[in-house]
């Protein structure tokens, strides 16, 4: 795949990329996203020193600590942008058309 792109002092450069190196630079994006999601999770882990299932089931069943509820909420979405970003990752790997918009 060839196309150009304008250098910060105005050339005009051709670059070529394949296909694999469009979907290693995606991958690189995804997987620079996961790994701080990661550690947030593993940080309540060893906060609560359990799985969010496990989390939920406690607090569900103890007095009502907003701060407690905060990070459940906190860790709930960490949860959740994890596997949205697992699964992309997923399409990006199993990708069989590459475009460039």
């Amino acid at each position: 795949m060839k196309f150009q792109i304008k250098s910060i002092f105005g050339d005009i450069m051709d670059v070529i990329a394949s296909k694999e190196d469009i979907i290693t630079i995606e991958k690189l994006k995804i997987i620079s996203e996961l790994a701080p999601i990661r550690e947030r999770i593993k940080m309540f882990e060893r906060k609560y020193n359990c799985s969010i299932e496990e989390f939920k089931k406690k607090l569900e069943e103890s007095e009502e600590d907003f701060e407690t509820w905060d990070d459940y909420i906190e860790w709930l979405s960490y949860e959740k942008k994890l596997k949205e970003l697992e699964r992309k990752l997923k399409e990006v790997e199993n990708a069989e058309r590459v475009k460039i918009a």
